[in-house]
C-alpha cells in the first residue's frame, strides 16, 4: 500500500538513495511511537496465520478493498493457499500495459495456470524504482525461466507508465515481464498504493491491518527516503511492497494469497546470503544500493 512507507522494506532494511542513512534511531523512535515497536525483527513464526482470509479479531469477512486469499506469512514456510475453497475470483477487469499492449489480469498469466505478482514500488512520480524493491527485484531474472517451466508466470506490477519503467529496467539491465497498472484500481485494490485522502486521515490499510501514518515533519529521515527515488515523502509513501498469487482455473482468475511487509523478506535473495554468513545481516544503518550505484 501507500507506500511501504518504510514498512518492511524502507525500515528494516532500507534505501540509502546511493547513501548510508544513519538514523537507526530516529527510526527505532518512530516505530515505538506508532504500535510497531520491534516490528523490525519480527520472524515470519511471530506473524498471525491469515490463511481462513480472516481479520486479527476473527471476522472472516475480507477487509475493504481485499479481493480475499489473505497473505500467509507464518512458520516462515512462505506456502500460498493451496485449497481451492479459499481461493477469491476476481470479476473486476483490470486493465495493464505491457511490451505486447493491453492487457487483463488473465492475459498476464501468459498461458499457464498461476501467476505471481510483485508490487514494485513505482509511482507515476517517481524518477527511478524503489532501491528496496531494486534490490529484490535483482533476484528475478534468474527464477523467471525456471518458474515458468513450472506453470507459473513471474511478473512485476507498478503504477509508472510503461516507457518510465523499460527506461528504468534497461538501465538496471533486468528482463523479467513488469507491467504497469497506471489507470488502473489494481494497486489500490490489492493495497500496494493510496490516495493522498487516505494518508491524510491518519490510518491507512497494510498488511491487513490499519496502519498510522508518519509525518516527516516529526521523522526527518523519512524525507531523505522520499528523495531516493528523486521525489519528496507524500508522494514516495503512496506506494507500497508486497506479492500476490493468483490462479487461473477455466477462464476464471482468483486471488490466492498476499503477502507484504516481512512476508516478503524471504523474496530477498541477498539477505538469504547474508542470514547464513557469519555476522550474518550485521547491519548499522542503511547500507545498501541500487546496483550501479557502488563504488568500484
Amino acid at each position: 500500500m501507500a507506500t511501504a512507507v518504510l514498512m518492511w522494506v524502507c525500515w528494516n532494511h532500507v534505501t540509502g538513495g546511493g547513501r548510508a542513512i544513519q538514523h537507526v534511531a530516529e527510526i527505532s523512535e518512530f516505530f515505538q511511537g506508532t504500535g510497531y515497536a520491534g516490528f523490525p525483527l519480527r520472524r515470519h513464526a511471530e506473524c498471525q496465520d491469515r490463511r481462513d482470509g480472516g481479520r486479527a479479531d476473527g471476522d472472516a469477512r475480507p477487509s475493504r478493498r481485499v479481493l480475499g486469499g489473505r497473505g500467509l506469512a507464518d512458520e516462515g514456510d512462505g506456502h500460498g493457499c493451496c485449497d481451492p475453497a479459499r481461493w477469491v475470483s476476481i470479476d473486476k477487469d483490470y486493465r495493464f500495459e505491457t511490451d505486447d499492449g493491453a492487457a487483463s489480469l488473465a492475459d498476464l498469466v501468459a498461458g499457464r495456470s498461476q501467476l505471481l505478482i510483485y508490487h514494485f514500488m513505482f509511482g507515476p512520480e517517481y524518477k527511478a524504482g524503489c532501491p528496496t524493491c531494486s534490490a529484490i527485484a535483482d533476484g528475478f531474472d534468474g527464477s523467471v525461466v525456471h518458474l515458468a517451466n513450472h506453470d507459473v508466470t513471474l511478473c512485476a506490477v507498478s503504477r509508472a507508465p510503461l516507457p518510465k519503467l523499460r527506461a528504468y529496467q534497461r538501465r538496471m539491465g533486468w528482463g523479467f515481464p513488469w507491467a504497469s497498472s497506471s489507470g488502473s484500481d489494481f494497486n489500490y485494490d490489492f493495497h500496494a498504493s493510496h490516495t493522498k485522502e487516505e494518508w491524510q486521515s491518519g490510518f491507512v490499510d497494510y498488511n491487513f491491518r490499519a496502519w498510522q501514518t508518519p509525518d516527516s515533519a516529526e521523522f526527518p529521515v523519512l524525507d531523505e527516503i522520499g528523495a531516493s527515488v528523486r521525489t519528496d515523502w507524500p508522494t514516495y509513501r503512496q506506494e507500497g511492497p508486497g506479492v500476490s498469487a493468483f490462479a487461473l482455473d477455466d477462464g476464471v482468475v482468483y486471488h490466492t494469497y498476499s503477502a507484504y511487509e516481512r512476508g516478503i523478506d524471504g523474496l530477498w535473495g541477498m539477505y538469504q546470503w547474508l542470514d547464513r554468513a557469519p555476522l550474518g545481516r550485521n547491519e548499522t544503518g542503511f547500507w545498501y544500493r541500487r546496483h550501479d550505484e557502488y563504488d568500484g
